[in-house]
């Protein structure tokens, strides 16, 4: 990646969302910084859904300010394809990729390959998918290539090739929403080694998810929403995973912070 001369990918400055009359987000003040790995945690319903469909473009905030690489979003002209083109990719926890297709298609998926008449360069594509699966996210399944469909991978090696192919269009920030759902240890811990990579390569990323021993092994802080506001802002080194977790109970339980 190109050196970028920015000190924050992204950064949220009291932002509000409605939807009629229910508050999903209040006076949200939200920043992440270059090659920084913030895990933003929160039982569901706490409105990290909704922060992550700002940050992307799926909808505007009621009210507030955002700015991408320090330059202020015109929420009038954004959308997802302007997040892609501002270089914020997301992987989401339901499944985004095609089961029947193989591999190679999955990865450029509405962002093919062309030739100067509008014809997929298949050889390319295959090329370009072998260096994202071997070199980007170090993939290593065993028996499986650029021609594999995607109906044999595990639920982690999918979150795995989402990574890449984020991580593969030179995406700044990429946003993991739940990226661990339903999976069992074994490819929990294949997701944060990919979660791992994309810091390793340079890139910063928000890591979404209500559970909190997952996001605390590869972020670098915590930020906590409950009920729409942000409630906590923790470096790593602030706080164990046992505080944290005490922290968080406190809040699901209804009790006030100390």
């Amino acid at each position: 990646m190109a050196e970028k001369s920015f000190r924050n990918v992204l950064e949220m400055a009291d932002v509000h969302k409605y939807f009629g009359k229910v508050a999903a987000l209040k006076g949200i003040n939200f920043e992440v910084g270059r090659n920084e790995v913030v895990g933003l945690i929160g039982d569901n319903g706490a409105g990290k859904s909704t922060m992550v469909k700002i940050m992307t473009g799926v909808f505007p905030p009621s009210r507030g300010t955002m700015y991408i690489r320090e330059q202020e979003v015109d929420f009038r002209h954004y959308n997802v394809q302007r997040a892609h083109r501002y270089g914020i990719e997301t992987v989401f926890q339901e499944r985004s990729l095609g089961e029947k297709q193989p591999l190679w298609r999955n990865f450029f998926i509405g962002r093919q390959v062309t030739g100067p008449l509008g014809f997929i360069k298949i050889r390319k594509e295959k090329e370009l998918a072998q260096h994202i699966i071997l070199d980007l996210i170090g993939f290593r399944g065993a028996g499986i290539t650029v021609d594999s469909l995607v109906s044999k991978l595990s639920g982690g090696e999918r979150q795995g090739i989402s990574i890449g192919r984020a991580m593969y269009f030179d995406a700044d920030l990429i946003v993991l929403d739940e990226p661990t759902v339903a999976l069992s240890l074994k490819e929990v811990q294949k997701v944060l080694n990919f979660t791992r990579k994309i810091k390793e390569s340079g890139r910063a990323c928000v890591y979404i998810s209500h559970t909190i021993s997952h996001v605390y092994e590869v972020a670098d802080r915590f930020v906590i929403i409950d009920r729409g506001e942000m409630v906590a802002n923790f470096q790593k080194s602030e706080v164990s995973l046992k505080e944290l977790d005490e922290f968080m109970l406190r809040y699901s339980s209804g009790e006030a912070a100390s």
